[in-house]
């Protein structure tokens, strides 16, 4: 990436509303499209906040020397921006049960949608690429199956073909492990690794440390809807500074890349 480049994501002293509330305050934060990053923060310290802000569901409060833009651009069609920042969130999980079946969830990413719906048109090409993001993922068994009998995991790799049938700059996932079982994310670890080595971005917000892949070496600290901490990851996942951050003792012990919190 050339300096001209410009950032994935360059937030600059914003503050996010929900409600009467402050949910995010005075927050900066710059991310490059070919980094692996990790937000870490506890339940309601701003990170679904944070996510709902990158993907234009809420907006910041306009005041001055406040800014916001992703990939160079304050201003976005909501519909391009999702096709170049791919999203797997736990509100998509929600959405995404019932009768639809793998491939059709998969090609909705086309349409901004959670299932085709009798007035989308889907091309031979979408097909196509549809396909390939499922083989991509392991899951091409899942074309037909409906999303409703699938198991969580096998759930959340057909969102994440979602996210890649456009071949965006970076990937966001929200608590992606939330809800699986051991051998579900030990798989999707895995699966989260291997997209990281192929050289797109990810973007990984998480209140559990397992989820902080190997190959992310940057962690933002989140509390109360401030960065409280920012820099590389041997360094902010510190007894010390994790105790402060979730409101409690901890003790932390690292194998083959992960880091694990109790």
């Amino acid at each position: 990436m050339t300096p001209e480049t410009p950032l994935l994501l360059d937030l600059q002293h914003i503050r996010v509303m929900r409600g009467e509330k402050i949910a995010l305050d005075d927050f900066s934060l710059g991310i490059r499209a070919d980094e692996h990053v990790a937000i870490l923060g506890p339940n309601g310290c701003g990170k679904s906040t944070l996510i709902k802000t990158i993907t234009r569901e809420c907006y910041p409060v306009v005041q001055e020397n406040s800014s916001m833009s992703i990939l160079g651009q304050e201003r976005w069609d909501v519909f391009e921006l999702r096709a170049l920042l791919g999203i797997v969130s736990n509100d998509l999980m929600l959405s995404c049960t019932g009768n639809a079946v793998g491939r059709d969830v998969v090609l909705s990413g086309f349409f901004s949608s959670i299932r085709i719906f009798p007035h989308h048109t889907v091309d031979p090409q979408q097909q196509k690429l549809a396909d390939a993001a499922l083989a991509q993922l392991g899951v091409s068994h899942l074309a037909e199956w409906p999303v409703g009998e699938m198991s969580s995991g096998e759930a959340r790799r057909v969102l994440i073909a979602r996210a890649l049938v456009h071949h965006p700059r970076a990937l966001l996932f929200d608590e992606p492990c939330n809800s699986l079982d051991l051998a579900a994310q030990h798989s999707l670890r895995q699966t989260m690794s291997g997209l990281a080595n192929s050289g797109i971005g990810i973007v990984l917000v998480t209140h559990e440390l397992a989820d902080i892949v190997p190959e992310i070496q940057r962690v933002v600290l989140m509390s109360r809807g401030e960065i409280v901490a920012d820099g590389p990851k041997d360094e902010m996942l510190q007894v010390e500074r994790l105790s402060a951050l979730f409101g409690a003792p901890v003790d932390i012990a690292r194998r083959d890349g992960y880091y694990h919190m109790w």
